[in-house]
């Protein structure tokens, strides 16, 4: 039997990168995966890829941030579910720049989506964990909400929210069978650190002990070890993925 045959997992930003990967992962070891996300071209694109490679898979188009539409899905994966057993808070966007000249529109924007977007799935699928009296929650934070990086205030701002929720969260619900941990991934291959400068990325590149950029797999083979019956006795903990970026 797969690890997670039976079991129900929402996963948010899950049309590309790092929340793909964890769709699909989750998907192959036998999870029903509802993915939320606001492209939903891209959306419907990965469940068709799953689905036609035996997976079950649903597309739920939302604004993360969104709490009457985190609430909606929340609701109706629960009534055709019966369950929710694990929520991975992967939705994240940036907008980077230094501070004196950060727009407060970019400030909003990406506190809005990384941190407010965790706050409303969380909270929205509470009620049925805490009645099922079992719940894994996996908030994905960043190297940066640990460490600080110039240029990127809001983000990492909003980063060192999603651990400071996820360490409050598990204090609230561990008695009833509940973990909320979090993965701070450092550069990771994605879309989104594709578009950095090639400067840059070599400045990363030389102060990461592993020589090498992380993989979407990486960061979702964490994931997957948090949801797992292996990690039981794991609550309010931040495992870093970043090659020894930042120790």
């Amino acid at each position: 039997m797969s690890r997670f045959e039976g079991r129900v997992a929402i996963v948010t930003g899950a049309s590309q990168g790092i929340g793909e990967t964890i769709a699909r992962d989750l998907a192959a070891e036998g999870a029903a995966v509802v993915l939320v996300d606001i492209q939903m071209d891209k959306l419907e694109s990965v469940v068709r890829s799953i689905v036609d490679a035996g997976g079950r898979a649903e597309a739920h188009q939302a604004d993360v941030a969104d709490t009457a539409a985190a609430e909606r899905i929340a609701a109706a994966v629960a009534a055709a579910h019966g369950r929710i057993d694990h929520l991975v808070n992967n939705a994240g966007i940036t907008r980077d720049g230094l501070l004196m000249r950060m727009k407060e529109e970019d400030w909003d924007a990406v506190l809005r989506v990384n941190l407010k977007g965790t706050f409303s799935f969380s909270r929205a699928v509470l009620r049925t964990m805490i009645a099922a009296r079992y719940g894994r929650i996996v908030n994905i934070a960043s190297v940066a909400g640990l460490m600080g990086n110039a240029g990127q205030a809001n983000y990492s701002a909003s980063k060192a929210g999603v651990i400071a929720f996820a360490r409050s969260l598990a204090r609230e619900v561990g008695s009833r069978g509940i973990t909320v941990n979090a993965v701070a991934p450092g550069f990771i291959a994605t879309a989104m650190t594709a578009a950095l400068p090639e400067d840059v990325r070599k400045g990363y590149l030389e102060i990461i002990p592993l020589k090498r950029f992380g993989l979407p797999k990486d960061v979702s083979s964490a994931v997957q070890f948090l949801l797992s019956d292996d990690a039981a006795y794991i609550t309010g903990q931040v495992i870093s993925v970043n090659g020894g970026m930042y120790m």
